[in-house]
C-alpha cells in the first residue's frame, strides 16, 4: 500500500480526495441536519478542502499521494461530526494563512501581511483560544522579513481594520456589552485525563521521531526545505499550545494538527531505510486513528 501511495499524484487526484472528504462530512452531519449545522459543515468542508491545495504550496512531499491520503484519514479519524463554529473557521483561516505565508513568490508574501493580519483577527473573533497564531505570525515576520518594522505595521494594520469593523457592526446591532470570553487566559483547562487519547500514542511517538530525524539530518537538507519545515514546526507549535491549554475534552481541537502532521509523518516514512518499516508505519497510523475514532464515537474508553 505504501508503494501505491508513493506514486506521484496528478491534477485529478485532489478532486477525488475532496469528494471523499465531502462524503465524510455529509455522513457525519446527515442525522443532525439543520441550517446552523449546515453552515458550520460548509465552512469546515471549505477549510479542509483548501488544505489539499496547501500541500502544493508547502511542497515537502514530492507531490505524492501519501500526504493527501494521511490528511484524509486524519480528518476521518478526528472529525466528530458536530464542530464548534470557532474550530470550523479556524480550519479555514489556517489554510489561507498557509497558502499566503508559504507562497513561492516573495512579492506576494510581502504584500499579503495586511490580509494575514485581517485573517488572524477574524480567527480570534470566532475562537479567542487561537491567540498563539498571532504570536506565530509575528515570529514568522521577524525571522523572514528584510523590513521587519514595515511588515509588522502591515500585519497590525490588518488586525486594526478587522477589529474596527467588528466593533462598528456590533455597535450598529446594539451589542454594547463586552463578552469576557474574549479573554481566554483565565479559562485554561489543560488535559488531565488522557485515557481517550491512548490510541493516538503511536502517532505521537512517530511525530516525535520525525522531528528528531529532521534535526539529525538537518545539514543534508536544502535551504528551502529547511525553511518550509521550520515554518511547519513553528505553525504546529502554535496549534499545540492552543490544544494543550484549551482542548480538555474537546477533541475536535486535534483537527488543527491534521495538516502539518500529515506532511511530517509522510516525509518521515519516505526516508525510512526499510520498506517493511514504511508499510508498518502507515498501517500503524491507520489503526491508531480507527481505534481513536471508535473509542470516541462509541464511548469505549
Amino acid at each position: 500500500m505504501f508503494k501505491l501511495l508513493s506514486k506521484e499524484s496528478n491534477i485529478f487526484s485532489i478532486p477525488v480526495y475532496i469528494g471523499c472528504l465531502l462524503l465524510v462530512v455529509v455522513i457525519f452531519n446527515i442525522l443532525n441536519f439543520n441550517t446552523y449545522e449546515a453552515i458550520i459543515a460548509g465552512i469546515t468542508f471549505l477549510g479542509i478542502a483548501l488544505g489539499y491545495f496547501c500541500f502544493h504550496s508547502v511542497a515537502l512531499n514530492y507531490q505524492t499521494h501519501l500526504p493527501l491520503f494521511l490528511y484524509t484519514f486524519f480528518i476521518f479519524g478526528l472529525y466528530p461530526g458536530n464542530l464548534d463554529i470557532g474550530i470550523a473557521v479556524s480550519l479555514l483561516t489556517n489554510s489561507f494563512l498557509t497558502l499566503l505565508l508559504t507562497s513561492a513568490d516573495e512579492d506576494i508574501r510581502k504584500k499579503s501581511y495586511v490580509l494575514v493580519g485581517a485573517i488572524v483577527a477574524l480567527n480570534f473573533i470566532f475562537l479567542p483560544t487561537t491567540w498563539p497564531m498571532a504570536v506565530f505570525v509575528i515570529i514568522h515576520v521577524i525571522a523572514t522579513s528584510a523590513k521587519v518594522g514595515l511588515n509588522l505595521f502591515r500585519f497590525l494594520l490588518g488586525i486594526v481594520l478587522i477589529t474596527f469593523s467588528y466593533f462598528s457592526v456590533m455597535y450598529f446591532m446594539q451589542f454594547t456589552s463586552w463578552n469576557i470570553d474574549y479573554f481566554p487566559f483565565g479559562k485554561m483547562k489543560p488535559v488531565t485525563d488522557y485515557t481517550e487519547l491512548f490510541p493516538l500514542i503511536p502517532v505521537v511517538l512517530m511525530l516525535i521521531y520525525a522531528v528528531y530525524d529532521h534535526f539529525q539530518n538537518y545539514n543534508k537538507k536544502s535551504p528551502i526545505s529547511r525553511y518550509k519545515y521550520t515554518f511547519l514546526l513553528v505553525f504546529s507549535l502554535a496549534q499545540l499550545i492552543t490544544i494543550i491549554l484549551y482542548m480538555n475534552k474537546s477533541y475536535e481541537y486535534l483537527l488543527l494538527l491534521a495538516f502539518p502532521s500529515s506532511i511530517i509523518l509522510s516525509r518521515m516514512m519516505r526516508f525510512l531505510p526499510k520498506y517493511w518499516m514504511q508499510e508498518a508505519g502507515l498501517w500503524l497510523i491507520i489503526l491508531s486513528l480507527l481505534t481513536f475514532k471508535a473509542g470516541t464515537y462509541f464511548d469505549l474508553f
